[in-house]
């Protein structure tokens, strides 16, 4: 399945935020979509799966495996999201219930979707938290998000994603809020699933050392607006855009090292 993006418009309050973008993301295929804050790439990946902010609107052509999303009605959207395309937002701690045990989180969405019984889709989070490596998944199914780590809050964020065997995953800057050493985990986490499952990656960013461990295609954002689209390989190498080679200095400030880079 594959996902296109065609002259995609955001406006909030009749502000445009996102101006014309357009990219594809081939069935398999790892894009990153990276620029500084308020570049309009969130606003890009919510506006995919209708999930875009009171106030805002999209227009254009967003298609999923040729189904045009924009103008869905949410019922049809609410099917699509975390059965045919997941999601892992930037901060779990917003993103989990904090009432509701991880494993019931974990377990909603193959109940959905799957329309599995209670204690199916218990025995599956425990599963899913054992995919997602988290420690003692038979105890941990049964805490509480603040009773976690923020790396495990992370996990526990993924394997709802995944718990369904989407066929797109989002990522939105899924590891700002980690420190190095977790970042590492988490990004290795990624690059594997998505391989062992052969889905396809949006990988949201304003980080281009880390954009250059999980995504194979980049397209940087300014303003709402594409600056620079291709291989990440190539971007690293030969920037084209006074923005692209801004977010590369600030990536040799950082503990990550794209390959080829020195410091």
């Amino acid at each position: 399945m594959s996902l296109s993006v065609e002259d995609l418009v955001v406006e909030i309050d009749g502000r445009r935020v996102v101006d014309g973008i357009s990219f594809e993301v081939p069935s398999g295929a790892r894009v990153g979509l990276i620029g500084e804050s308020g570049s309009g790439k969130s606003l890009t990946a919510l506006a995919v799966l209708g999930l875009l902010p009171d106030g805002a609107t999209a227009s254009g052509s967003v298609r999923w495996n040729g189904r045009e999303l924009i103008g869905l009605r949410d019922r049809e959207l609410a099917e699509l999201r975390g059965d045919e395309i997941g999601i892992v937002f930037q901060e779990p701690r917003t993103a989990l219930n904090p009432i509701r045990t991880v494993g019931r989180q974990i377990a909603e969405a193959v109940r959905i979707h799957e329309r599995m019984t209670r204690k199916d889709a218990a025995a599956r989070a425990v599963t899913e938290a054992a995919r997602v490596a988290l420690p003692e998944p038979e105890r941990i199914v049964g805490r509480y998000p603040h009773q976690l780590s923020g790396g495990q809050r992370q996990r526990v964020a993924i394997a709802m994603a995944l718990a369904c065997r989407p066929r797109l995953l989002i990522a939105d800057e899924p590891t700002t809020a980690l420190d190095v050493t977790i970042q590492a985990e988490i990004l290795e986490l990624l690059r594997t699933l998505v391989s062992d499952d052969g889905m396809s990656l949006i990988f949201i960013t304003h980080d281009l050392a880390v954009l250059s461990q999980v995504a194979t295609d980049a397209v940087v954002l300014e303003n709402g607006r594409i600056v620079e689209a291709g291989p990440v390989a190539t971007i690293l190498r030969n920037p084209a855009s006074p923005v692209t080679r801004g977010l590369l200095r600030d990536a040799t400030a950082t503990l990550w090292r794209p390959e080829g880079m020195t410091p």
